[in-house]
């Protein structure tokens, strides 16, 4: 129960910090061209879509962290130790 409870801890918290790190690179990153959206504006749909599936980022993040969550174990285990 202890090794599920610090791969659950650490893994919920990588994927929150590789998330969060992602989002701010891609903030960081975009450029906003107003001439573009102006004219695409008129192309939008009028209909709202509430839910969209996974993507395929979102997958390789939640996998790039899993893994390292499942070595983190053992490493909290050679510190302690």
């Amino acid at each position: 129960m202890k090794n599920f409870s610090i791969f659950l801890v650490s893994f919920m918290v990588l994927f929150i910090a590789i998330q969060w790190l992602s989002g701010v690179i891609l903030t960081y990153t975009y450029t906003p061209n107003i001439q573009e959206a102006w004219e695409m504006s008129e192309m939008l749909s009028q209909q709202v879509t509430l839910a969209s599936s996974p993507t395929v980022a979102t997958l390789i993040i939640a996998i790039i962290a899993a893994t390292i969550a499942y070595i983190t174990p053992k490493m909290v285990r050679k510190i302690m130790a």
